[in-house]
């Protein structure tokens, strides 16, 4: 039996009829490529960040400022060591463009103060997402890992609380309410069986604790959005260190100053509120740097 021969121009033909009938449309509308698995649906790409790239991070700090934080770099005798001291030291990085840092320590008499600059340029990956959208969702996870104290109100009533009413003209001068409650509450013989003792501990906790004005809290005068870490620590006997982080976002940027300072005598803690101003200047000066 004789097979039947393949045309191959009707093929054409047929596959020019289908085309004409399928790719074509009234309105003149065509496929989108960009979107594959639907075609004639164009999808807008989101708006891309205001930052392309990110500035020098050590050469953002200017040597006022580093004269401020670091106390002890003007007394550094060794010129060389002075040098390298206000240059910094530039963390790892592998792509300047989107993430860079700086850290600098300086030891003097008094204590010894750290400070880290890191700058985070951030790049959605999804086309629907915008740059900003993407930067948004990151600080308000970096904000959720800081695990920021509810707000308190300001005032001796709010330390003293709902359950101590009776005991808040005694007790309502010490900022630290719950080391004052065991003390005003002196009839249970739990609290009177070593009051000498614990009313001791209480006190230099109430003196190392942060006032409640200088407590982890959002900044509504810093970029887009921003917030203020203090934490105060000590291992063993060693002195008292302080660190305070401000963080802030400026469209699809992110910035974060890290300053730290160890006392180098026993009992002296570093002060929050004077350690938060510098902090806060630094950032706000890396703000108007960007032009955020």
């Amino acid at each position: 039996m004789q097979r039947k021969a393949y045309v191959p121009g009707v093929a054409v033909c047929l596959a020019v009829l289908l085309a004409g009938c399928t790719g074509g449309s009234g309105d003149g509308a065509t496929a989108d490529d960009s979107n594959p698995g639907r075609p004639g649906v164009a999808t807008e790409a989101a708006e891309p960040g205001k930052y392309r790239t990110l500035p020098e991070p050590c050469g953002a700090v200017g040597d006022k400022a580093l004269d401020s934080l670091l106390p002890g770099i003007k007394e550094i005798a060794d010129e060389e060591r002075r040098r390298k001291a206000y240059a910094g030291e530039p963390t790892l990085a592998y792509d300047t463009d989107r993430k860079v840092g700086c850290r600098w320590k300086v030891e003097s008499a008094d204590a010894t103060n750290h400070l880290f600059v890191d700058l985070q340029r951030i790049v959605s990956y999804d086309n629907s997402v915008s740059d900003d959208s993407e930067a948004e969702q990151l600080f308000a996870e970096q904000v959720e890992e800081a695990d920021l104290p509810e707000p308190v109100a300001s005032g001796s009533g709010s330390a003293s609380g709902s359950s101590s009413p009776s005991g808040s003209p005694s007790s309502g001068a010490p900022s630290s309410g719950e080391s004052t409650a065991g003390p005003s509450g002196t009839p249970s013989a739990p609290a009177a069986s070593g009051s000498g003792s614990a009313t001791a501990p209480s006190s230099s906790a109430s003196a190392d604790a942060t006032p409640a004005e200088l407590q982890p809290r959002l900044l509504d005068d810093l970029g887009d959005e921003a917030f203020v870490d203090d934490q105060l620590s000590s291992s063993g006997s060693t002195a008292k260190r302080r660190t305070v982080t401000v963080a802030f976002r400026t469209s699809n940027v992110v910035v974060t100053v890290e300053y730290a300072e160890q006392s180098a005598t026993l009992g002296v803690v570093p002060d929050s509120e004077e350690m938060q101003d510098k902090a806060r200047k630094l950032a706000s000066q890396l703000a108007d740097s960007l032009g955020g």
